[in-house]
């Protein structure tokens, strides 16, 4: 089931991206993983839009929209590759039919999961939102 994020989610929210950007993100310099932990954690519980849950209401992944900009989408790595992501993804296009996103260059599954979803790159950037030197892919889907 997919529903609509509440205060009650953050510390769980904060926990599945912690694990999947361990998971993921293994290019992140230590530093830089410290800076942008701290900011996730002040401010992702009011970000989180929606939350794919288990049977008992516990999240299981999330995503975070602006419009039909996907901010953010983070799956509990024992999750990757269920079906977690791809639901999500399903929601977010049954409210919004053409989204864009923005992928840090050096995640490539994430890069795969998306392009197997029918996004297309239309961009880069050198850095990533706060200027460091991660690089932005900008993928955007068919409407």
């Amino acid at each position: 089931m997919i529903r609509a994020a509440t205060v009650a989610d953050a510390p769980r929210n904060l926990e599945i991206w912690r694990a999947a950007v361990r998971a993921t993100h293994d290019f992140l310099a230590p530093d830089d993983l410290e800076a942008i932990d701290a900011l996730v954690a002040e401010h992702l519980p009011a970000m989180v839009s929606w939350v794919k849950v288990d049977g008992e209401d516990r999240p299981l992944g999330f995503i975070a929209m602006t419009e039909a900009h996907v901010d953010a989408l983070f799956v509990d790595p024992a999750r990757h590759g269920s079906g977690v992501g791809r639901a999500l993804m399903d929601h977010a296009r049954s409210l919004h039919p053409a989204l864009t996103v923005d992928v840090n260059e050096q995640n490539p599954r994430a890069i795969g999961f998306y392009e197997r979803l029918g996004f297309a790159r239309t961009g880069r950037s050198e850095t990533d939102d706060q200027g460091r030197p991660y690089p932005l892919l900008h993928m955007r889907s068919p409407g």
